[in-house]
């Protein structure tokens, strides 16, 4: 007779690309996933997640899992494999290893990986392999870097507001940010500030779930986000809601910044916006007039030409009004930087032993496949990230997938699109079948998990992988023979003030311990980290073109909103969510359609 399991309820942490990784409580029978709900006692988290997470137990045993290795038995793209033993594949993939580096050099090796899991070890897990054998280096680029850029011109580091601080704030811009799909739990903090009398406005290109909630939704042209902001800066300046002493202690720059919103009075940002100018001075007014104000931006803005000016455009409102020395005012991108972690003990750069390998951007794998490269890249290894449907340029992409000569490793979870053309697919763990450390990028909560249940069939993680194709190809250095429990131990272990009194210890009995960092205190009262020390108005590198021409050129802009039920490809496997999720629909302005002879239920080609 089969005991019951005395702790049937287990507490994990959801590793997607997602700020607000949230803290989950997992129920489980055996080895099975039967329910995952919210952790209720997760400061953060609050007991509420995503329908995405909801459904996990389905996408962990899902009939489509991949359970064995598999070799490739038909051409590139067919999808047809035969199975195979683990040690059959890391045979076959040291060997072919083994060969390319011999016939065109370590570089002919590239990694591919991005953000199907944001825990610390597992998603950095490939890095010290790699290093080891001095493989081409990927610039990972495809999401956030152009607005860090943005960012990092004005403030000079990662470093934003705590989003917990707009709790005491009276005004809460989100621009850009799609709260109630991408970044949930930022919504219990402003219905919180709304019992307060704080007010919301979203400013977006379409009419989505937040807008819905808003009390004011302003709705702009895509592209056109620095023109806003510049129009905005005009308005304030002009009728001096602006804090002088704030700006002459803590920034540069000023009256180049005047000088240049001058040129944009609320007519000339309605023609290029489409917002009104009367609201555009609305907008001014309420933000320069407010007590404390908090801006929240999402990462949309910034998948633009011109994006990290956009960025930077509107991270200069906060500075003119002085939010960030107000409690509950202030700006928030993302939080990851205030974790203060170096990921050395993992990634392992050491290995590179004064190597210099080749730097490849991912978003130009299209042409790092396709065209004459030297040396060529003969092996790719993919592992949590799906290319062949986010990049750039896809049909290059794939036409690049279907080289011959091309020996493609994929560890994942399901046949992707990108698995389709692998040589070689490996199973891969989920995060609720391995341990792993995690940080965030949309709160402060450093957090750990240990696995809820075993890997489903054959599976293995990042981790274990990658040491066990160590071993293969004879790499002795310790980080290969080190557990994931031992390397979080090692992260923690780089000494930090807004780390201090955490250890793995603490992390495993809780599950969760938050930075030593007040919310509501000015995260810059120290100084901004560019080399003036001040907050710059005017970027290093200004735009190399006038914000005022975004959209020109071309009839139409397409924005890709993220889908309300799916994370990119990754929830795409769960058939209740797959029903839940709208059919692809165009959403396109009532008076482009009219000019297209487009009716609601006409079928197009974008």
């Amino acid at each position: 007779m089969t005991r019951p399991d005395p702790n049937p309820v287990r507490r994990s942490v959801c590793a997607h690309d997602c700020p607000d990784t949230c803290g989950l409580r997992v129920t489980v029978e055996g080895d099975r996933v039967v329910r995952v709900a919210g952790d209720p006692e997760h400061p953060f988290t609050r007991g509420l997640i995503c329908a995405k997470v909801r459904s996990y137990p389905e996408r962990v045993h899902s009939p489509q899992r991949i359970l064995t290795p598999l070799l490739r038995a038909g051409p590139k793209g067919a999808g047809r494999f035969r199975a195979a033993t683990w040690d059959r594949a890391l045979d076959v993939i040291a060997e072919r290893l083994a060969a390319a580096v011999a016939e065109h050099g370590p570089e002919t090796v590239l990694p591919f990986s991005y953000g199907g899991t944001l825990g610390l070890v597992q998603r950095n897990a490939g890095h010290a392999f790699f290093h080891r054998l001095g493989a081409s280096l990927l610039d990972r680029t495809v999401c956030s870097t152009t607005a860090e850029a943005g960012w990092d011109a004005a403030v000079g580091s990662g470093r934003s507001s705590d989003p917990e601080a707009m709790t005491d704030s009276d005004l809460i811009l989100l621009w850009g940010c799609n709260a109630a799909t991408t970044h949930l739990h930022l919504l219990p903090l402003i219905r919180e500030a709304r019992g307060r009398g704080a007010r919301l406005v979203v400013i977006d290109p379409y009419r989505n779930r937040t807008a819905r909630l808003a009390d004011l939704a302003v709705y702009l042209r895509p592209g056109t986000d620095t023109v806003l902001a510049l129009g905005l800066a005009r308005e304030l300046i002009r009728n001096r809601w602006i804090d002088r002493e704030y700006i002459e202690r803590n920034t540069r720059g000023f009256h180049a910044l005047a000088e240049r919103a001058r040129d944009f009075p609320p007519e000339r940002v309605e023609a290029v916006t489409a917002v009104p100018a009367a609201t555009v001075r609305e907008l001014a007014e309420r933000y320069g007039t407010a007590r404390a104000p908090f801006l929240h931006m999402g990462l949309g803005m910034s998948r633009q030409p011109g994006g990290a000016a956009a960025v930077w455009s509107v991270a200069s409102l906060p500075a003119l009004v002085g939010a960030w020395a107000r409690a509950g005012g202030g700006c928030s991108l993302m939080t990851g930087s205030w974790f203060d972690l170096d990921l050395e003990p993992v990634q392992a750069r050491s290995l590179l032993a004064g190597r210099t390998p080749r730097t490849l951007n991912m978003i130009h794998l299209g042409r790092i496949l396709t065209e004459p490269l030297d040396p060529p890249v003969t092996v790719l290894f993919v592992y949590h990230a799906n290319p062949a449907v986010v990049l750039p340029d896809q049909n290059r992409v794939l036409r690049g997938l279907r080289r011959r000569d091309l020996f493609i490793v994929v560890h994942e979870q399901f046949l992707t699109d990108t698995a389709d053309y692998a040589d070689v697919v490996l199973p891969a763990t989920t995060f609720l079948e391995h341990a792993d450390l995690y940080k965030s990028y949309g709160h402060c909560y450093l957090q750990w998990a240990d696995p809820a249940i075993p890997p489903v069939g054959e599976a293995r993680s990042n981790l274990e992988l990658f040491q066990a194709l160590a071993r293969r190809m004879g790499f002795e250095d310790p980080v290969f023979a080190k557990g994931v429990e031992e390397l979080a131990a090692d992260l923690l272990a780089v000494p930090s003030p807004l780390r201090r009194g955490m250890d793995l210890r603490l992390l495993k009995e809780r599950g969760w311990a938050r930075l030593n960092l007040d919310p509501r205190a000015d995260p810059f009262a120290g100084g901004f980290a560019t080399p003036s020390g001040r907050f710059e108005f005017f970027p290093h590198q200004p735009p190399d073109r006038d914000p005022a021409d975004a959209g020109d050129g071309a009839p139409l802009s397409l924005i890709t909103p993220p889908a309300h039920h799916f994370l990119n490809t990754t929830f795409s496997r769960v058939p209740r969510l797959r029903r839940a999720e709208d059919p692809p629909r165009l959403l396109i302005h009532p008076d482009d359609a009219a000019e297209r002879g487009v009716r609601d239920g006409t079928q197009v080609r974008i």
